[in-house]
């Protein structure tokens, strides 16, 4: 396979006075982030001894003091959203940019941000919020359904911290040779069996040469990738997702899809019952367009403007399935495709859904088969490890 010429690591840019230790009054600072500078601020503030856990340290670590303002103003929009049809579409058109914006302006910087992952949650609870304390308590909706929204939801949290395990990073030949060495020394079972996995993929592979990243000088087979936003390799990298704040790659990739279709089907259940409550009368396509008698009460124009902006956060989710289903069946990443689209080297399919490389591929049954067994890549090993070990 050609890989792509890596670009050299890029220069550090310059620090601004937010970034700088010195500067105490870093939070007047308006050409940077301000979550840095209160985070620092707040590290920096004498503390009572004791009185502080390490659980406070960890969310002061990661706090985002821009992401309140974004939480707060989207329940506001929403409710602007049902006083009118009109305004209805108007802000729910805006939504996606204004939020694209807010992002852009506030974390341009970042590398890697909570930032679409918190607004992705808060939306979920908030959803399940009114459904639980407007719509349940109309009577149109039965235990039992009630149960299967709330297992849905459960079972996406859980998925998702499954997949935020980590998507299977390309460790150093010296980090490898201590896990090797800590296994053989505990038994010779875990070692053999990463051996054995490591000679079955190669097997599959049909080229087995590895090469050097350019950026983190580490030694990774064929189908890995740097990923510039985590600073690491990922095995078989598939993309950086921003919605989970970290790369999908061969550890996380069932996980992932499985994630989005869960979400998708208790989304699509969730709107359905939402709709069917609020027009009963109506046919649940005609009643998502065409609802009128749901403006006569505040809390029932909310839960109809709050279906509408769950579907068009499901119909996203769905043509990200479906991408993530049909590259599947062609045993292609998305970074392959998009290495293919720049090198002229893929072929176009299904109307441009899917980029076929044709270096992979052995049959829709057998890419499934291969996508469903796949290893863990966290314990392969490298070439030239063998014999270090």
């Amino acid at each position: 396979m050609q890989w792509e010429k890596l670009k050299p690591p890029e220069p550090d840019d310059p620090l601004c006075c937010c970034e700088c230790d010195i500067y105490r009054c870093s939070c007047c600072c308006d050409c940077d982030d301000l979550d840095e500078a209160f985070a620092r601020w707040l590290k920096d503030r004498p503390a009572p001894r004791g009185s502080r856990s390490a659980v406070l340290d960890a969310l002061i670590d990661h706090l985002e003091i821009s992401m309140i303002p974004v939480l707060l103003l989207l329940p506001l929009l929403l409710q602007v959203a049902a006083l009118h049809y009109l305004l209805g579409i108007v802000v729910l058109t805006a939504l996606p940019s204004l939020v694209l914006w807010y992002y852009y302006s506030t974390h341009r910087k970042k590398r890697r941000t909570l930032f679409f992952l918190t607004l992705s949650l808060y939306s979920l609870f908030y959803m399940y919020y009114l459904f639980i304390t407007e719509i349940v308590p109309r009577g149109d909706v039965s235990h039992l359904q009630v149960c299967t929204v709330t297992s849905g939801m459960v079972l996406t949290i859980v998925l998702l911290v499954v997949t935020k395990r980590g998507p299977g990073f390309v460790a150093p030949v010296a980090s490898l040779h201590e896990t090797h060495t800590n296994r053989e020394q505990g038994g010779n079972g875990t070692t053999q069996s990463a051996a054995s996995c490591a000679a079955t993929s190669a097997k599959k592979s049909p080229n087995t040469k590895w090469n050097k990243c350019a950026l983190c000088n580490v030694m990774r087979p064929p189908r890995a990738g740097h990923c510039r936003t985590c600073q690491r390799c990922v095995y078989r990298l598939d993309h950086h997702c921003i919605w989970i704040n970290s790369c999908v790659g061969q550890a996380n990739h069932r996980s992932f899809v499985v994630t989005l279709a869960v979400f998708v089907l208790t989304s699509l259940y969730g709107i359905g019952l939402v709709l069917s409550s609020l027009c009963p009368r109506q046919h649940l396509v005609t009643a998502l367009f065409y609802c009128p008698a749901v403006y006569s009460q505040p809390s029932t124009a909310l839960c109809f403007t709050c279906a509408w902006f769950s579907s068009i956060v499901t119909t996203g989710l769905i043509y990200l399935l479906v991408v993530q289903l049909l590259n599947i069946s062609f045993n292609v990443t998305e970074r392959e495709s998009l290495l293919a689209l720049r090198n002229k080297t893929g072929r176009s399919r299904l109307r441009g859904l899917v980029i076929d490389t044709g270096q992979h591929s052995r049959g829709f049954y057998k890419n499934w088969v291969e996508f469903l067994t796949m290893a863990d890549a966290s314990g392969s090993p490298q070439p030239g490890l063998t014999n270090v070990v």
